[in-house]
């Protein structure tokens, strides 16, 4: 059925869309997927693992998803798990499960696919991973994984089905592993036997959802379907582009959101960048603009600023120019997803960086070295606040906004002052404005 896809023609305008988190991660991509994926019949994640947290919000509903696409909750969407991601079968079993007994729906069924070229999280990994002190990473052996893979002893599901009856491979791995885990003072060791269960049990699980998706996609697109390539992370934690070495394992950046789901890059039409109204990251590395007074406790609380995956807190800081102007320059960006705007509501005053300063020298693009970011002062302008709403009276302002098409203008004053100054600076459209959690919470602009 497949081949016949090369044969049909339609006059309706395919669009591939690649939605990125421009900041550290949990700038609300989630959302932004689920919203869109609404006109969309694709939705693919193209990188990492189960460290992602994306958060949907329908109604009194919340929804928690790690591995699973956002765009689960609308179901005339097919959904791929593709090429460039590395994936815990257990976690992957799990969601689907929790899935399933809350809507009765089985995805895995007939929408859910799989890359054959996505690498498995095996135990070894998480065990690995869990050592890790000094970048503070999720401990889901997302980084051990991928270090596989660029070593080329990694393990991908087009290979199990061939692995799972081949005694010698586990036997070599085994051996692999356990001198590995030896050498990290790790106490816990993998038998054969346990390998080889794992493995037969992976196969059993998933393997009828196991697909070549960069075809199925690539088949998509000639039949002018809509797709979504939804990304994890966030610019500044790209491994070659993000502040190093505190930056996750993998490209999270537009140039690996084609190439990890196996089609060129040729087919990217839009590419939207998830900015937060203010600044936050989770775990260690430098953070200019971070706050520890009582906006930064006020932002935490009212923004509800804790990790999808790991709980942590999130550190909260100023909207940071220089980073989105660094996110720009890498990805592109046609226009801006503006998150959790309504968190702003209530301070007196608000500022943005427009620079940094370090040993006397003035900044205006993000350093590489993670010394001089370390040593970087902050250069501000300052802007009035805007008044502080409920959840309720933000949803109607959004519901009404998008109703009438009257955009920015039905926001108080100095909130729309404020989102006009960063889209003026950055030169980048806005696309969108969240001002709530909810799905309804949105003002649409394009």
């Amino acid at each position: 059925m497949l081949n016949e896809w090369f044969f049909l023609e339609s006059n309706v305008h395919m669009s591939t869309t690649v939605i990125l988190g421009a900041q550290w991660g949990d700038e609300g991509k989630g959302k932004l997927v689920d919203v869109l994926a609404g006109n969309s019949d694709w939705v693919a994640r193209f990188q990492g693992g189960n460290n992602a947290g994306h958060t949907v919000v329908i109604g009194n509903r919340t929804i928690k998803l790690h591995l699973l696409p956002s765009g689960i909750t609308r179901k005339s969407c097919q959904l791929i798990l593709g090429d460039g991601m590395v994936i815990d079968p257990w976690v992957l079993d799990q969601e689907l499960e929790k899935w399933k007994n809350e809507t009765g729906e089985e995805p895995d069924k007939d929408r859910l696919y799989i890359s054959d070229r996505a690498h498995i999280i095996l135990k070894f990994h998480r065990l690995v991973d869990g050592l890790d002190k000094k970048i503070g990473t999720t401990g889901r052996g997302i980084g051990p994984t991928y270090s596989d893979k660029i070593n080329r002893v990694g393990l991908r599901f087009a290979d199990l089905k061939y692995i799972i009856n081949n005694p010698e491979w586990i036997s070599e791995m085994c051996v692999l592993y356990n001198r590995i885990l030896t050498s990290l003072e790790i106490k816990e060791v993998i038998t054969e036997e346990e390998l080889k269960n794992d493995l037969h049990w992976i196969h059993n699980r998933f393997g009828h959802a196991v697909k070549n998706t960069g075809l199925m996609l690539d088949n998509a697109l000639k039949m002018k379907e809509n797709i979504l390539l939804e990304g994890a992370q966030g610019c500044l934690l790209d491994i070659d582009q993000g502040t190093y070495p505190f930056v996750t394992s993998s490209v999270t950046s537009r140039a690996n959101a084609s190439h990890g789901v196996g089609i060129h890059p040729g087919h990217i039409d839009e590419v939207i960048g998830i900015v937060k109204a203010y600044t936050t990251r989770v775990g260690h590395g430098p953070f200019p603009c971070e706050l520890i007074d009582d906006v930064g406790d006020y932002l935490t609380e009212k923004g509800h600023e804790f990790g999808t995956t790991t709980g942590r807190r999130r550190r909260c800081g100023w909207l940071d120019l220089v980073v989105l102007k660094h996110s720009h320059r890498v990805n592109g960006f046609t226009s801006l997803a503006i998150t959790k705007l309504d968190v702003l509501g209530g301070l007196d005053s608000l500022k943005i960086c427009v620079g940094y300063k370090a040993n006397g020298i003035e900044y205006h693009n993000l350093p590489a070295s993670i010394t001089e970011l370390e040593n970087a002062e902050p250069i501000y302008i300052e802007m009035p606040g805007f008044p502080s709403l409920s959840d309720e009276e933000w949803i109607e302002l959004a519901r009404k906004a998008n109703d009438e098409g009257t955009g920015l203008d039905i926001l108080p004053t100095n909130a729309k002052n404020y989102l006009q100054q960063i889209e003026n600076m950055l030169e980048i459209p806005i696309h969108s404005v969240g001002v709530g959690p909810d799905r309804d919470a949105t003002i649409h602009l394009f």
